[in-house]
């Protein structure tokens, strides 16, 4: 039992140790360089509420040329009479065609705002994301300062209200900065170091139409990750940089819709067959179990539990204090980590049961989704 404590105390260290390297390199855009020319691409889909801060928030930013084209895609919320009614001349609203058999309704979107942009770097943003007013010109200047890449994400600052939220959504970046090696997405073009942020990518035209932009992904639902690995397939370097500083998310607002948020792609990201128990191993092991172990366990596994204990919940905190994060939330990591695996589960069993995955009242059938 001493033995398997310590190999639950090694399965918390290992990601503590690669969360502080990550640190290191995941780092804020520069500041605003010189003047660029950006089309800001936003998909909406009965986005009234959210939209017109969205869209003045893009406005807002000084140092760039810049216009702002939203895609109604069929609201029934008169989400594009928002749009219309702030009367700037940056900004064009437009109607997105019927969906086309094999494609989501996000991908489908975003492949045909690519078509009606104008400038030469794309930034594809959220209708539930607002930049900050340097926002744009620092995207514009990382890009300038990373030549080689052709795609770039940032993770914005992210919002949350209710404790499902808290509990749920910091995960992200626990995962992120504890599970990828940012030294080998920086080094290697190899398709399983891609990652992003699908709420904020910036993309160079060119680029994008030579990996095929979002029609390589046309029936994900999970371009965080999806995008970037079409753009390193073809060849295109992509990069990550923190965007706390650049833009803002409320992703959901209640339990319920982080319940459905994050099972809609789950099966495209640790939700697999053979992902998903290895998943269980890692983050059950060195998340739930020590603490567990110290409650319930042997004396011989008290040492290890604690040391675990100390290790899984001073790299939670750590993060939180970067993130800005909920501190309470930190400390109750396990019960965020179970949750976490429990929507994992629920997502692959009805995967399984090929029930379809369903987003923006939009069913999609699970082999395509």
């Amino acid at each position: 039992m001493e033995t398997f404590a310590w190999v639950c105390a090694w399965l918390a260290i290992v990601p503590a140790v690669m969360t502080i390297w990550n640190l290191l390199l995941y780092r804020p855009p520069p500041r605003q360089g010189e003047q660029a020319s950006l089309s800001v691409l936003i998909p909406a889909r009965n986005e009234a509420d959210k939209i017109e801060a969205s869209v003045r928030s893009a406005l807002s930013n000084t140092g760039v040329d810049l216009e702002v084209v939203v895609l109604d895609d069929h609201s029934t919320d008169g989400t594009a009479d928002v749009v219309r009614a702030i009367g700037d001349p940056r900004v064009r609203v437009e109607l997105a065609p019927p969906l086309p058999p094999g494609w989501s309704g996000k991908q489908h979107a975003c492949w045909h705002l690519s078509k009606l942009a104008r400038h030469p770097l794309l930034v594809f943003v959220d209708a539930d994301v607002r930049l900050s007013p340097d926002g744009l010109g620092r995207m514009a200047a990382f890009m300038a300062r990373n030549p080689e890449a052709g795609l770039a994400s940032g993770f914005p600052h992210q919002e949350t209200g209710t404790w499902p939220e808290r509990l749920v959504i910091p995960m992200i970046h626990f995962l992120l900065l504890g599970f990828l090696p940012v030294i080998g997405m920086r080094l290697s073009d190899h398709p399983g170091f891609g990652a992003g942020c699908g709420q904020l990518f910036i993309a160079r035209a060119d680029a994008y139409a030579k990996a095929g932009g979002h029609a390589e992904i046309k029936q994900s639902l999970h371009d965080g990750v999806k995008l970037p690995r079409a753009f390193r397939r073809a060849g295109i370097h992509t990069e990550l940089f923190d965007a706390e500083q650049i833009a803002t998310c409320r992703m959901y607002r209640s339990g319920v819709e982080v319940w459905q948020g994050f099972t809609k792609n789950a099966t495209e990201g640790m939700a697999t067959p053979i992902g998903l128990p290895i998943w269980t191993t890692l983050l059950a092991g060195g998340h739930i179990l020590p603490f567990l172990l110290l409650l319930g366990g042997p004396p011989e596994a008290l040492f290890p539990a604690c040391v675990g204990i100390a290790v899984a919940l001073g790299t939670r905190l750590g993060v939180a204090f970067r993130f800005d994060q909920s501190i309470v939330s930190a400390l109750l990591h396990p019960l965020g980590v179970a949750i976490m695996l429990a929507i994992q589960w629920s997502a692959l069993w009805t995967a399984s049961r090929g029930r379809p995955s369903t987003w923006r009242g939009r069913a999609y059938p699970t082999g395509e989704s």
